[in-house]
């Protein structure tokens, strides 16, 4: 009955390594597939020595006092043709790591295809990416902060 149970159970090899080049290039920390019951997950190891909020709540103090800065245009933020919006709801992380400097901030030119935050929905980091090159002129999201489908996240001018 062993032999059977362990026949049950094949591992494609091919599909796990293509998998992990998946999460190296995407800078995804884990994507998991489902074939009928078979299901393959593959994740990176993130440090468990800090968590994310308590580790991004210091360098956000500094961030909130330069946010009213750019935020007085609001209200026309969603119309400008250089925001970027969220794709899905999620958690919007603006370094890689609690021990990363951020991606972008107000000022930094940015090229097509940069990252410019990271939205964790599900424990699956989706990077979000500048659609055209320009300055950031606005970053309207905090660390850790929860974030809803199509909310404005980045201005890029």
């Amino acid at each position: 009955m062993t032999e059977d149970r362990n026949a049950g159970m094949q591992v494609d090899a091919d599909l796990v390594r293509q998998l992990a080049e998946l999460l190296n290039d995407t800078s995804l920390t884990e994507i998991e597939v489902q074939d009928g019951d078979r299901k393959i997950r593959v994740a990176r190891m993130m440090s468990q020595a800090a968590a994310p909020v308590a580790t991004y709540a210091a360098p956000m103090a500094p961030a909130a006092t330069a946010a009213p800065a750019a935020t007085p245009p609001a209200v026309s933020t969603a119309d400008h043709p250089g925001t970027v919006k969220s794709p899905m709801v999620g958690t919007a992380y603006l370094a890689s790591s609690p021990e990363a400097a951020n991606f972008v901030s107000v000022g930094k030119a940015v090229a097509a295809g940069d990252t410019l935050l990271i939205v964790e929905a599900m424990k699956v980091m989706n990077p979000i990416t500048a659609a055209k090159a320009g300055t950031v002129k606005a970053v309207l999201v905090e660390n850790g902060q929860p974030v809803e489908f199509d909310q404005p996240l980045v201005v890029i001018e």
